[in-house]
């Protein structure tokens, strides 16, 4: 009888949070079970507790998938933690519901040490669920969130990393995690060894990239479609007719035999003579790498910005002649 009350228990507040979700606006898709129970854990609301007593801890996708199991029996596989990242925390950020690394606004989207939690505006409103006040609240709050979704935005686009391109032209990356190597790239690299090049592609942790010149890259014979498999960086080198391929090591890896397979073939069609550069932040970074490293490519350590090293071959720093 106990385990049956509990689980009514846990069924009541489950129906409750869909509840709120609604009330709040959330879309459809993120009216669902999964939903609600991220948002209890995102309260430490467990089936006995009251609306009144919700707080604000920092918790993470996996200890949110933890708390679902442990209080509501709700177990989710561990490949699913994406799913309730990208398909429900992510809306609870955009509507400005949830913060995002708020101990530590720097921390890559991706980390796994990623956190979140209430907001201060919605945990108020949050507490005064099933009382009378419940909807004058409600209201309030809902008047409230497009001014809290632009504060958020602004203090988002504050954290960004600002970036300017060779031609003067001003982009802004997401803080963390590769594009502290990208900006390095971008700002040591492409002087030193594309100078006056041409930045066609930059890539982004957060959006599918944040500088894409399709026509350029078009005008050298190249049509992608599929962005997830492009170099974090792309440059035409105009004076060498090189297009410079860079992998930042903390996306994709290194330029390794079969990474290089996969470029050649991806800019095929390429005009240009096809350069495969792998970048590092530092030493001890290309150490963990230095074995799967291609034959026939550059290797640029940011902490060394004047050096390259080279993977054999007949000559440095350009393209052989399969690629010509």
């Amino acid at each position: 009888m106990a385990k049956k009350a509990k689980a009514n228990k846990a069924g009541r507040k489950i129906t409750e949070a869909l509840q709120v979700l609604e009330e709040l606006g959330l879309p459809k898709q993120q009216q669902n079970e999964r939903s609600a129970l991220t948002l209890l854990s995102l309260l430490d609301l467990k089936p006995e507790d009251k609306w009144e007593n919700a707080s604000d801890p920092l918790i993470g996708i996996t200890p949110m998938m933890e708390f679902f199991a442990a209080h509501y029996g709700k177990r989710y596989a561990p490949n699913t933690r994406e799913t309730v990242r990208r398909q429900t925390v992510h809306q609870f950020v955009q509507a400005a519901l949830i913060l995002q690394n708020p101990d530590k606004p720097s921390r890559p989207t991706n980390s796994p040490k990623a956190v979140y939690q209430i907001g201060t505006s919605a945990l108020k409103l949050l507490r005064e669920f099933g009382k009378p006040n419940w909807k004058m609240r409600l209201q309030e709050y809902l008047k409230s969130v497009e001014t809290l979704e632009r504060l958020y935005a602004r203090e988002r686009e504050m954290r960004r990393i600002p970036l300017r391109l060779l031609t003067g032209e001003k982009i802004t990356l997401s803080p963390g995690g590769q594009n502290v190597l990208v900006k390095k790239i971008i700002d040591d690299f492409c002087p030193l060894f594309t100078p006056a090049g041409q930045v066609i592609y930059v890539g982004d942790t957060q959006k599918k990239w944040a500088y894409f010149d399709v026509v350029a890259l078009a005008s050298l014979g190249v049509q992608i479609e599929e962005h997830g498999k492009i170099p974090d960086v792309v440059v035409h080198y105009t004076e060498k007719n090189w297009l410079v391929l860079i992998e930042a090591v903390t996306s994709h890896g290194p330029v390794n035999p079969k990474r290089r397979q996969e470029l050649k073939q991806l800019f095929a069609g390429s005009h240009a003579g096809l350069v495969y550069v792998t970048a590092f932040l530092d030493r001890r970074t290309l150490l963990k790498y230095i074995d799967d490293i291609s034959w026939e490519t550059e290797v640029w350590i940011a902490e060394s910005p004047t050096h390259l090293i080279h993977f054999n071959g007949e000559r440095f720093l350009g393209p052989y002649e399969e690629n010509q």
